[in-house]
């Protein structure tokens, strides 16, 4: 796959009838990592897909007023956090009510998902994961998983750099904890 440069696709999709073939460009470009951004935060493959759809239809709607105050990436990461995590919020508030719940449901929905492709050792990474505050789990995936600069996550979660890494040093001795436990209990 080609792939181009956000000024080109920003500047096509400014350019007369071009609009349709730059959101095509953009989101063959991107749809891969936002999917995968947004599904390790919601786990479950459908609902990874819907909420991927959702944030197309806010990118498509905002990039006629997309001004560069950051980079199109992160603007689209934004965009597909606050939509995950908006989903997660309406899913507590409505069906489960507590943080504990949640989690619970996200861990099934992990232990039932036949797309889930990894061995025991990755789905007890991912439990010992989905044990961690939402920010904490938010901010470990975006800098382990997906290599994001503390930068670039400054700009997508608006928290200021300092913040961001003692937030993932914390979900790291969390993570070492929970694993040593499951170790312990196998071992």
């Amino acid at each position: 796959m080609e792939v181009f440069e956000d000024e080109y696709i920003i500047t096509l999709f400014h350019a007369e009838k071009q609009e349709q073939r730059a959101f095509r460009l953009l989101v063959n470009q991107y749809k891969e990592r936002l999917y995968w951004h947004i599904r390790k935060i919601l786990i479950g493959h459908e609902d990874t897909d819907d909420v991927l759809q959702n944030v197309f239809v806010k990118i498509w709607q905002g990039l006629k007023e997309f001004r560069y105050e950051s980079k199109l990436f992160t603007w689209m990461y934004r965009i597909a956090t606050n939509e995950a995590l908006n989903f997660l919020n309406e899913k507590r508030r409505k069906v489960y009510g507590s943080t504990d719940e949640i989690s619970t449901w996200l861990e099934d929905t992990l232990v039932s998902d036949h797309y889930f492709s990894g061995d025991e050792i990755q789905r007890e990474l991912q439990r010992a994961i989905l044990t961690l505050s939402d920010r904490q789990r938010l901010v470990f995936n975006m800098k382990y998983f997906d290599d994001l600069s503390y930068e670039d996550m400054a700009q997508i979660l608006g928290v200021a750099v300092g913040t961001l890494k003692a937030t993932y040093y914390n979900a790291v001795k969390k993570i070492e904890a929970n694993l040593k436990i499951v170790d312990t209990l196998n071992g």
